[in-house]
């Protein structure tokens, strides 16, 4: 299928036109310097041929957003996944031949970069039945492949720079047809700029980038003074889809935009200096908190339009107990593992004992009466005392022991190993389940190290009641630690085990998610 696309007019008034079809087969690069009107050039090209092709944008300043509202394009914000769901979103996006917007306005530069490189490597990676024609633009193409290391991770840059390689030199037989735009051809990595066949050439004023864009264009050095004389908005073209010649293009007109641009004069306040200083000055102290409290959750995820638009949306994570519990940068470890990755057993921790009782027995006003007048009893006032986590199980047993003797309790049926899980249940709150959920969660707790007993069961109980998940603090507690680099581990060690589920999304928010539950409790649920 021939399918021509206006970009705008040349100097004489004649129409120039994209052949679309020798235009995926290979390729385009866009360069210009800021201001030059790369993004106007990418969105007249994008709105022209929107619904003959499949559009894929990586969009770091969210300027393409706005396509979603006339061409229908399915806005993925890249911080509100995970980077398992980025992976399955790319396969998904080719599966269903969906044309999206990947927006990484909300993630750090470094997390875009990871962000965006994940996807495009899903898109490439899909398998054979999914390779239908898109057109893959990445604006500011510098930042995803740098020609000179900076100050990204090694690792980070490998990523990004395999992915780009591969879009550009073997994405076509893929069905993908890069697009790449750059303020700088010095600044985009070579592999990634050779592989493009048509160009589009915008004001630029360095003399390395008029060079380069002047052998590019085939010019000698002379007319490459054209090129710094180019209007905003005015490009020079060449390549098998524009123009067999360079050709000057006035870009034409676009029906959406972008973010609004700080560029144009406005009219300063009339303000008095002592009205502006007290404006500058008022609340000072409450934005102060505002900016050291935790980052706020990402913005809501388009579930529901992902959900039409790539038909099978990616599973949803919001099932009973799925809760956002951890922020990235306070993520954890346990004590089960020293640093040689053995398992150790009950150690003595010195740890001074919390203010207020850890333990929800000891906190919840519904909590049973403490009275000994059974095993259970006994269990339940050791856990009601401060810091009791903190103490080795052994020192505990022998409490209980004592204890037992003192109220006349036999207990010479409860040996280490269940005293070890008595005492987990109770501080876990397991007694503020019905039977079917009791049931559940004494299912689920078979065969689970008697260690982190208590801090995955908490996690059950709050599935079942389909509360918030216990934070960093209540765990480390739990579990009788003070240390965040041990809850991390034991987040591991249960996801390892496959009890838990930890889902870290781009933008630092981790949730944890106990699977299975709800169908447990369906199936566990008398008739």
């Amino acid at each position: 299928m021939s399918v021509n696309i206006n970009i705008g007019q040349g100097p004489g008034g004649q129409s120039i036109d994209f052949d679309l079809e020798e235009l995926v087969a290979t390729r385009l690069l866009v360069q210009g310097n800021s201001g030059s009107g790369k993004s106007h050039l990418l969105r007249r090209l994008l709105e022209e041929c929107a619904g003959a092709v499949q559009q894929v944008i990586i969009d770091p300043e969210g300027d393409f957003v706005s396509l979603a509202d006339h061409f229908g394009h399915v806005v993925i914000d890249g911080a509100a996944y995970s980077q398992g769901e980025i992976k399955a979103l790319g396969l998904r996006v080719r599966q269903h031949r969906a044309s999206v917007v990947l927006a990484l306005d909300e993630l750090e530069v470094e997390q875009q970069i990871r962000c965006a490189a994940m996807f495009l490597t899903a898109l490439f990676d899909a398998p054979r039945e999914y390779w239908f024609p898109a057109l893959v633009v990445v604006d500011e193409a510098q930042m995803f492949a740098p020609a000179a290391a900076g100050e990204m991770a090694d690792d980070t840059r490998r990523m990004t720079l395999s992915a780009m390689t591969n879009l550009m030199c073997r994405g076509r037989k893929r069905g993908l047809a890069g697009i790449v735009a750059t303020q700088r051809l010095a600044k985009l990595a070579k592999n990634v700029a050779a592989e493009a066949s048509n160009f589009l050439m915008g004001r630029t004023f360095l003399d390395i980038d008029m060079q380069r864009a002047a052998d590019l264009l085939g010019m000698d050095r002379r007319q490459a003074e054209k090129i710094r004389d180019l209007q905003r908005g005015q490009f020079l073209g060449l390549g098998p889809a524009v123009s067999r010649r360079p050709v000057a293009v006035n870009v034409g007109s676009v029906r959406t935009g972008g973010k609004v641009s700080a560029g144009a004069l406005m009219p300063l306040p009339d303000a008095p200096g002592e009205e502006m200083e007290a404006l500058l000055n008022d609340g000072l102290s409450e934005a102060l908190v505002e900016q050291i409290a935790p980052r706020p959750g990402a913005r809501p995820r388009p579930a529901a339009e992902l959900e039409r638009a790539l038909t099978a949306a990616p599973k949803s994570f919001a099932a009973p107990g799925a809760a956002k519990a951890l922020d990235r940068s306070d993520a954890v470890e346990p004590d089960f593992c020293d640093g040689d990755g053995e398992v150790s057993g009950d150690e003595e921790t010195s740890v001074p004992e919390p203010s207020v009782s850890p333990q929800t027995a000891a906190t919840d006003p519904d909590a049973p009466d403490p009275s000994p007048a059974d095993v259970e009893g006994v269990v339940r006032q050791l856990a009601r005392e401060d810091g009791a986590t903190f103490r080795s199980a052994t020192s505990l047993f022998r409490d209980f022991a004592v204890l037992c003797r003192q109220k006349g309790v036999a207990s010479a049926h409860v040996d280490l190993t269940r005293f070890r899980r008595m005492f987990a249940f109770e501080i876990a709150g397991f007694y503020r389940l019905d039977d079917t959920a009791k049931a559940v969660a004494q299912e689920r707790s078979t065969g689970v190290d008697e260690d982190v007993l208590a801090p995955y069961l908490a996690m059950v109980v709050a599935a079942a009641l389909g509360e918030a998940m216990p934070g960093e603090d209540q765990l480390a507690l739990l579990y009788g630690s003070s240390s965040p680099s041990r809850v991390r581990r034991l987040l591991d060690h249960l996801e390892r085990q496959g009890l838990i589920v930890v889902r870290e999304e781009f933008g630092g928010e981790r949730s944890i998610i106990v699977p299975g539950i709800a169908e447990s409790l369906e199936a566990n649920e008398p008739a």
